[in-house]
């Protein structure tokens, strides 16, 4: 058998002097100018490798890339050796910058949106400028790529047919804790992004709320050196939060609320009465917890007026 001889791939052409470019495994790749219109290209949330090739030669060939802090997106252009104009966009100049994107657009000119890490739109002000760049009648294209939200749900181990994101909640206490008892009772899968500095605090208020048999997963730096899982009840997670490590960003992952649990025992009734009653009225309190008990509105009623008339005569006392 005549043994073909081997064709080696001609080497590639060197890049114009002034060609857009990205670098690929120590390979210099042209890029060319991508399409008018606004792109939004899902970036790395932790390590630098895990962007796709058609993100790379999107940035590289964008006549703009808007981002939120420039940065941060400077050390992933210089991990792939590509330069381009970076333009600030973020919650606090939004109002101001959205116009003179839009102008670019209406010169034919492209612009990719990034967030910092992740998908963008996802927990940042990129929708407004969505809005506006339809509204104009420019072509919008997304480019899809991580997502914390999708790696966290991955992770945990936890139903995945149907979840809920909430985002960040909020930082007070007290705000907190009526987010959670609304979002207590909602029959799926719920993520939630927080900070480090609250990550201790807030897994107390959901075992505390949402009930502390219910499997959670609490997520740490996503795709990084010093990714950490932990998986167990939320009573268990609030038992260890002292010893957790704080530092990272985090994604917690709750499972839907088992349906024989939905019906609220007196005594966790009492409890979720007697906190709600401390900043809403018996009305507002009542409504709540006709959604979040499974039990009937006038049994509700009459325990919340009771516990009401005992707040006012201890407050009386005192």
């Amino acid at each position: 058998m005549r043994v073909k001889p081997e064709i080696s791939a001609p080497p590639p052409a060197a890049a114009e002097p002034n060609a857009r470019t990205f670098l690929v495994a120590g390979q210099r790749l042209v890029a060319p100018r991508i399409a008018p219109g606004l792109h939004l290209v899902a970036t790395p949330i932790g390590h630098l490798g895990d962007i796709t090739l058609r993100a790379l030669e999107t940035l590289a060939g964008a006549d703009l890339i808007a981002c939120e802090d420039t940065r941060i997106t400077h050390r992933l252009l210089e991990r792939y050796g590509i330069s381009a104009r970076l333009k600030p966009y973020h919650e606090h100049n939004a109002a101001q910058a959205r116009p003179k994107l839009l102008e670019m657009l209406a010169q034919g000119q492209s612009v990719a949106l990034v967030s910092d890490a992740g998908t963008p739109l996802i927990s940042d002000p990129g929708y407004k400028l969505v809005r506006e760049v339809y509204a104009a009648g420019h072509q919008v294209i997304g480019l899809p790529g991580a997502s914390a939200v999708l790696v966290a749900l991955s992770l945990a181990g936890l139903p995945t047919d149907r979840f809920f994101f909430d985002g960040f909640l909020p930082s007070k206490q007290g705000a907190r804790r009526t987010r959670l008892g609304e979002l207590a009772a909602i029959d799926a899968t719920l993520v939630l992004f927080e900070a480090g500095s609250r990550i201790q605090n807030s897994v107390h208020d959901l075992a505390d709320l949402l009930g502390a048999p219910r499997e959670a997963a609490i997520c740490r730096e996503l795709t990084k050196l010093h990714q950490e899982v932990r998986r167990a009840t939320l009573g268990e997670l609030a038992a260890q939060a002292e010893t957790m490590e704080t530092r990272g960003e985090f994604v917690v992952v709750i499972a839907p609320p088992d349906p024989a649990s939905r019906v609220m025992s007196d005594d966790d009734l009492d409890h979720w009465l007697s906190e709600a009653l401390t900043r809403l009225s018996v009305k507002d309190a009542v409504a709540q917890a006709v959604e979040l008990s499974g039990r009937h509105k006038r049994e509700i009623y009459a325990r919340a007026l009771e516990l009401s008339r005992q707040r006012e005569a201890d407050d009386g006392e005192d």
